[in-house]
């Protein structure tokens, strides 16, 4: 696992190449076993395909304009039975199952990149416009997938004097 995890990179340069339904199954699996809190699984993921869609998204983004084959919307779904001050953790919910994406992205050899959208007011309310997204679901993030044009070299992070044994 700390191999995939290594391997992992933001790609923001794709092949116009089909990510399959097979691919896109097996994302969406990465995605629901992400830990949740409550085991609430307060998510919904729309994956986007269509050319029409993707460049409404793309409108939007200021640092998320990459062609790719899917872009993910990765949801927050209110819910009412989630106990006072627990729909803050949805988020925390979203950003693990986000991250549960790009590493099953890297494991089938495609590349990823992560955009956020969440806490920004004027992209959740034009995405939501945009993908005609129903009452009480919030966008989180946009994931751009698809497989790599060209190739970059994933970025050594590991910094010794980012931790402490106490």
């Amino acid at each position: 696992m700390l191999e995939i995890m290594k391997k992992r990179k933001s790609v923001r340069k794709f092949l116009d190449k089909e990510v399959s339904e097979e691919q896109i199954k097996l994302l969406m699996e990465a995605a629901m076993s992400a830990p949740s809190g409550m085991n609430k699984q307060p998510w919904m993921f729309y994956v986007v395909k269509s050319e029409e869609k993707k460049q409404a998204i793309r409108d939007v983004m200021q640092f998320g304009k990459y062609i790719s084959p899917i872009i993910i919307i990765a949801c927050v779904k209110e819910m009412n039975t989630l106990p006072l001050g627990m729909h803050d953790l949805a988020y925390c919910d979203l950003s693990a199952a986000t991250e549960n994406i790009l590493l099953e992205a890297t494991e089938l050899g495609l590349g990823s990149v992560w955009c956020a959208i969440y806490p920004n007011k004027e992209k959740i309310k034009t995405i939501k416009k945009a993908l005609s997204l129903p009452l009480g679901i919030t966008p989180f993030s946009s994931i751009y997938i698809g497989y790599e044009d060209g190739e970059s070299l994933p970025k050594d992070k590991f910094k010794e004097e980012n931790y402490k044994i106490i």
